[in-house]
């Protein structure tokens, strides 16, 4: 099972008149390398900025443009695009434009595909992200024109604060592309395998403290863990990430929850579980911790200091004390990072854990361990089941794992 939201989707991305308009050569390459089937629509003002010849370059596709609507097809083309598409993206949006959709003006290829494609619903998203001068995003009839559309339907992204071509330093900059990306990702995700799902994910390496300058930590960069949450949110699912302190960024449409010790993680599994369908607990936990905190940073002296550890509270034990007394969530999966007797410790654990499934992984073997972006897992089953996945990217590993959630969802439901 692919989960891919984005894969075999036809996009009509509209380009307005804006200094930004060379970033949505970026965007557009972003969304076809994903397996977009990317058409682009250049107001006139556009082709001023950047050329047609960019865009099919790196869509492989027509790029569209005021031209097209008095071809030969022209009394049709905007109707056949509109039609045809899964999704509308303007980016960036101009002022100009952006009257003309609230307004319900067609006199353009851009502003007639608009009107045909529709305001916008879960099933045929549109995405606008405005770019403009500060002043004019702020002026009152902006602001009424994006109230219309975004009363009408239309998701927006942006616009973000910072320097703009006038000189001035304010709120009117088009959002970056990966970050549209992302926002279309998570908009083509709706009606998904996991759709009315709540699933909670963890992530990361918890940090014990031993004073107010160092913890007790361990090698977990995160990623695992934040390719679940990105691969449950793919198939549709409503995602709570919990994680602790990570260079990696949340993905767009998870609910974040950060944490940094074991016990805050344990207080917000324990929150989260009781409306939660599924938990992915991809996080790893320090088993131990100091006993007592330095108050004040401990200096360098004659003496080596002595630090007393005691354990830390087992969350995957209370969660499956919890889960007995409610039944929720309806699955629950871990992680074994082992070293040594991978499949023996693993099973072990599933056991002991009460866990539906868990997934194993040898952190010694080449491409398997911490901070990078392969892992080798083998996924074990409380129904016996033994699959050993081959070496894979981590976002890979992530919709495999997905892949199989679902199919023990779908399993639990006959």
């Amino acid at each position: 099972m692919k989960i891919k939201p984005i894969d075999q989707k036809h996009i009509l991305l509209g380009v307005t008149g804006s200094i930004a308009a060379y970033k949505a050569a970026e965007l557009a390459s972003k969304l076809t390398q994903a397996g977009g089937q990317v058409d682009v629509i250049l107001t006139e003002a556009a082709t001023r900025f950047i050329a047609p010849l960019t865009f099919q370059s790196v869509t492989g596709r027509h790029c569209y443009t005021d031209a097209d609507l008095w071809g030969m097809q022209g009394h049709v083309t905007h109707i056949s695009l509109a039609r045809q598409a899964d999704m509308l993206v303007i980016a960036p949006l101009s002022a100009q434009t952006m009257a003309r959709m609230a307004n319900g003006l067609g006199d353009n290829l851009l502003s007639l595909m608009a009107l045909a494609f529709g305001p916008g619903v879960p099933s045929r998203p549109l995405l606008i992200a405005p770019a403009m001068d500060g002043g004019m995003f702020m002026h009152p009839a902006t602001q009424e024109n994006l109230r219309l559309l975004i009363e009408r339907g239309a998701a927006v992204i942006g616009p973000e604060s910072g320097h703009l071509a006038s000189g001035l330093v304010a709120k009117g900059r088009m959002t970056e592309p990966m970050q549209i990306f992302a926002r279309v990702r998570c908009l083509l995700s709706w009606g998904g395998a996991l759709a009315g799902m709540k699933v909670v994910v963890t992530a990361g390496g918890t940090q014990e403290p031993i004073d107010p300058v160092r913890v007790l930590t361990n090698r977990s960069s995160g990623k695992q863990g934040y390719a679940l949450a990105q691969a449950a949110l793919d198939a549709g699912a409503e995602v709570t990430l919990i994680s602790t302190p990570t260079a990696l960024t949340a993905p767009d449409g998870a609910r974040y929850i950060p944490v940094e010790t074991a016990k805050e993680m344990e207080s917000a599994v324990l929150a989260a579980c009781p409306t939660a369908d599924v938990l992915l607990m991809a996080a790893a936990v320090a088993d131990f911790r100091p006993a007592q905190a330095a108050a004040h940073k401990i200096k360098k002296g004659q003496s080596v200091p002595v630090i007393t550890l005691e354990p830390t509270a087992d969350i995957l034990s209370g969660v499956a004390e919890q889960r007995q007394r409610t039944g929720w969530p309806r699955l629950v999966l871990g992680f074994a990072a082992e070293s040594n007797d991978l499949l023996a410790n693993a099973q072990a654990k599933l056991k002991a854990k009460r866990l539906d499934l868990i997934a194993a992984n040898n952190i010694t073997e080449p491409g398997s361990g911490f901070s990078g972006d392969s892992n080798h897992v083998t996924l074990l089953s409380a129904d016996g089941g033994v699959e050993s996945l081959p070496l894979m990217s981590k976002a890979e590993v992530a919709e495999q794992i997905i892949a199989k959630v679902i199919e023990l969802l779908e399993v639990a439901a006959k």
